[in-house]
């Protein structure tokens, strides 16, 4: 059993897709690793589907400290990525690298930052902690004024992309995560770098992607992007579960014989 390294999955590029998921807690980064994943994200996302916010600003770097800490512990081969949250990496580099330096401590692989922080890139692969980048819709700062719709759909756009892209690459990412962007202009990313993109609802051209596990996996209700495949129907499964478990309480059919123990007082 070998642990892929950074430098692996950058070599993917070009050879194979990579296959990524988010994982934030210790049971279900054991099933992701059972299925062979590639790599995991411990996400801001869970912020929302797992904290209930409506977004991801209130995740703070103790809290991605302990989902990193609970995905680490399953982490056998995979790649773990861990998301620098909402003002962990903005305000100088100090900052940046500090709290990039206790999500490692956590367990993460890798560190996430949004947006063309290229400064702060530059700062944390600076000290040796690899950084993956990522363009497009930035969930961290959507609501203030960014918005969701896709990103790169005219020409001007897409060429800034591309330039904010290679300069990431410049500033020492080994991937890119590109958040809805056209299919054209994730494609032309893709081209321009010699890292991998890792798309997530921009098409088919980039050289891996990832998606939201409770999206996947019918969990998670609130929002249902469209490019977010439903693979099952989890959600469903787990309601009509406890909910026969509850009646079964309720009539008295459970416990029956075999789930308890006899004994004397």
């Amino acid at each position: 059993m070998k642990r892929k390294t950074v430098g692996e999955l950058a070599g993917m590029k070009g050879r194979r897709k990579i296959a990524m998921v988010t994982a934030y807690d210790y049971t279900t980064a054991v099933l992701c690793e059972r299925a062979g994943i590639d790599a995991m994200l411990v996400g801001d996302s869970a912020g929302m589907v797992v904290m209930g916010h409506e977004n991801t600003v209130p995740v703070t770097v103790d809290h991605m400290c302990l989902f990193t800490e609970s995905v680490a512990r399953a982490r056998r081969e995979a790649l773990v990525v861990s998301d620098m949250p909402f003002m962990s990496y903005q305000a100088d580099a100090s900052q940046a690298v500090s709290n990039a330096g206790r999500l490692v401590r956590a367990g993460a692989d890798a560190v996430k930052l949004e947006g063309a922080a290229c400064g702060a890139v530059s700062a944390i692969s600076g000290v040796g902690i690899p950084v993956m980048g990522h363009l497009g819709v930035l969930p961290q700062t959507a609501h203030l004024g960014g918005g969701y719709s896709a990103r790169g759909t005219d020409p001007e756009s897409a060429r800034a992309l591309a330039e904010e892209a290679v300069a990431l690459q410049e500033a020492g990412a080994f991937a890119i995560v590109l958040e809805v962007v056209g299919r054209e202009a994730a494609a032309a990313v893709t081209r321009a770098v010699r890292i991998p993109t890792v798309g997530i609802g921009s098409g088919p051209d980039c050289d891996g992607q990832v998606l939201v596990l409770h999206d996947m996996l019918g969990m998670y209700d609130r929002i249902r992007p469209r490019f977010a495949k439903r693979y099952a129907e989890l959600g469903a499964e787990v309601s009509g579960a406890v909910g026969r478990y509850a009646d079964e309480v309720r009539s008295g059919q459970f416990p029956s014989r075999e789930h308890w123990t006899e004994g004397h007082g």
